[in-house]
């Protein structure tokens, strides 16, 4: 017998209605799913958007108990694989895996991470950050690619580069808030370098001390995404332009920061879509060089 669904967390119920999950699309450092794209693939894109926002969303807002949330989710999605979910986002994501054949495990790590958010509230080094990052956020690219049918090994692991850079994007965007909810992306030892208190973080303005913090993770991430960037190399039509999409998301995202002289306490610094759509023509241009 399956697990009963946690309080709350009912197909109907507004805390996860599929409009108001979809409505967060338009908050994220890339387009979703750009309108360039055929149809049929922006619905694939969309649904596993919808399933990675609602994996945050319990994760992150659930009034309940979390962990049961997403023992929840995790039933559901296996659900969607036999073609009996019950939840719209599930519902909507079943076409998808059936129709692009992927596999489980990326949608399984995205859950894990939501689990690791539940017990993990700080990390001690970088590589432990990339770690979360492998199960945050890399599994989208694979997925991404999984839908163009391009995912091979070599396109995989240039994926995880661009999308963990976004993940460290978003981090450090979002320095406050993360803070206010009782959680510090920033390494330990990136904190200890730089003389950086953990009440620091907690100011309603950056430090000198901070903002130099932040120029350090802001290079940081644009490795990452420099290092991903040869994935454009081996893609062709719509498929590289939703992946340049992501990169130059990416970029202005970094790029915003910048602007802020590296004060996300005082606001978290956003790139517009025109900045963004910049960013993206940048990138297509720069490898066809």
């Amino acid at each position: 017998m399956g697990a009963t669904p946690p309080e709350r967390v009912e197909p109907s119920s507004p805390f996860i209605a599929a409009s108001a999950v979809m409505a967060r699309a338009a908050g994220e450092n890339f387009p979703v799913a750009s309108r360039l794209l055929p149809r049929r693939v922006r619905e694939h894109l969309l649904a596993i958007y919808g399933f990675a926002r609602l994996v945050d969303e319990l994760g992150d807002s659930f009034p309940g108990d979390r962990l049961a949330a997403l023992d929840w989710l995790e039933e559901e999605l296996e659900a969607a694989y036999a073609g009996r979910a019950k939840n719209p986002l599930l519902v909507a994501l079943a076409g998808t895996l059936q129709e692009c054949r992927l596999p489980v495990e990326p949608f399984q790590r995205l859950i894990e991470a939501n689990r690791a958010d539940q017990r993990v509230k700080r990390y001690e080094t970088f590589e432990q950050l990339r770690g979360y990052c492998h199960l945050s956020a890399d599994p989208v690219g694979e997925l991404v690619l999984g839908v163009f049918g391009l995912a091979t090994p070599l396109r995989i692991e240039l994926s995880d580069s661009i999308c963990t850079a976004l993940q460290l994007a978003e981090h450090w965007q979002d320095v406050a808030e993360d803070m206010r909810a009782g959680r510090i992306y920033i390494p330990a030892e990136d904190l200890e370098r730089f003389c950086v208190r953990e009440r620091d973080l907690a100011a309603p303005h950056a430090s000198e001390a901070v903002r130099a913090l932040l120029a350090f993770e802001v290079a940081r991430a644009r490795l990452e995404l420099d290092r991903g960037a040869a994935l454009l190399g081996t893609l062709h039509g719509r498929s590289r332009l939703a992946v340049a999409a992501f990169l130059g998301g990416g970029r202005a995202a970094l790029d915003s920061i910048e602007r802020a002289r590296f004060d996300v306490l005082a606001r978290a610094p956003r790139a517009g879509r025109a900045r963004r759509a910049l960013a993206t023509l940048a990138a297509l241009m720069e490898r066809a060089k």
